[in-house]
């Protein structure tokens, strides 16, 4: 499988096995499928696995663990992630820890590779007080300059960790502003399909400008790893889970009509197409959400079939309302 340069970090596949599908976030899938799902993509040279404890109450770490039983094949490395959420400062170092001390033991090793924060990084507090629902998904920006960033550091020197990222699916404007200060994230999680849509994970008023992150990520030197290239399942021939019709996924599905037009009149599932338009953004990686091995070939397929051409990609724009939120 063709590798990329990841920012600052070393070359990494065009495509990362994400950890939802193996955490069984995104449908029915069974523990050994999942594992099996692990060792295929291995060996189609996939060499980044995207992990965290919320993906099936930590099932995609155990997956893992399994999978390999502490000793990563050579090339490969994982991540884990913590959602912290506006937690006091003096409780931010302890909580950290415990989240990094239970994916090792879930995965069985000593060490990981990059480490995300999960929550999404917000001005100030008026953004939790305006969306309490989700605001155990923020941390605000004093907290993660002051707190968090200094620990993140701080856990590189020690080893546990060897680099740290940024979910970038928040409030953009903040996200870019950390990405331009220094010690800069070496990378970040940016939202990477047609219709620019963070789905149910949108939390902020205002368009979510994700490829305004992927722009400010490149000019400072910050990996970006694709995310939602399917949009939760709103880019496939149908969701695989039930949904009220208000639902963001929903609403998504509907604007992506002509989007499947488009695929069958083109002979390719949809899901081909999403995968193969996600690979044309500037992107060094794509994180799959695939939870057995027939989900995993096709967007192994994709990514051998390579970025879509520039007039294609016009057509996939115009199939859809990106503009949509």
């Amino acid at each position: 499988m063709q590798q990329r340069s990841f920012g600052r970090l070393w070359p990494v596949s065009v495509l990362t096995l994400g950890g939802g599908g193996l955490g069984m976030v995104w449908g029915a899938t069974t523990f050994d499928e999942c594992v099996a799902t692990v060792h295929d993509a291995v060996a189609a040279g996939i060499v980044l696995i995207d992990l965290a404890p919320s993906y099936g109450n930590g099932k995609a770490e155990e997956v893992v663990g399994e999978a390999f039983a502490g000793r990563l094949p050579e090339g490969v490395r994982v991540t884990s992630k913590c959602g912290l959420g506006n937690t006091p400062s003096g409780e931010v170092e302890p909580m950290l820890r415990q989240s990094i001390e239970g994916s090792l033991k879930r995965l069985r090793l000593s060490r990981l590779d990059l480490f995300f924060l999960h929550s999404n990084v917000v001005p100030d507090a008026t953004h939790p007080a305006r969306r309490p629902d989700a605001a155990s998904r923020m941390t605000l920006y004093e907290t993660f300059v002051g707190n968090v960033r200094p620990l993140f550091e701080k856990l590189v020197g020690e080893g546990l960790i060897g680099a740290w990222g940024l979910t970038g699916i928040g409030h953009p404007d903040t996200i870019i502003r950390l990405l331009g200060e220094r010690p800069a994230p070496a990378a970040v999680q940016c939202i990477a399909n047609l219709l620019d849509s963070p789905g149910a994970l949108k939390f902020f008023d205002g368009p979510a400008k994700p490829r305004s992150v992927m722009a400010a990520a490149r000019g400072n030197g910050v990996g970006v790893m694709g995310i939602r290239a399917v949009q939760a399942g709103a880019l496939t021939d149908a969701l695989d889970r039930t949904l009220p019709p208000d639902h963001p996924e929903m609403r998504d599905y509907a604007r992506a009509a002509g989007f499947r037009r488009l695929a069958a009149e083109l002979d390719m599932t949809p899901a081909f197409l999403a995968h193969r338009y996600a690979l044309s953004l500037p992107v060094d990686t794509l994180v799959l959400g695939v939870k057995n091995r027939t989900e995993l070939a096709e967007c192994v397929a994709a990514a051998k079939a390579g970025p879509l051409p520039a007039d294609l990609v016009a057509r996939v724009d115009q199939s859809v309302d990106r503009a949509a939120e």
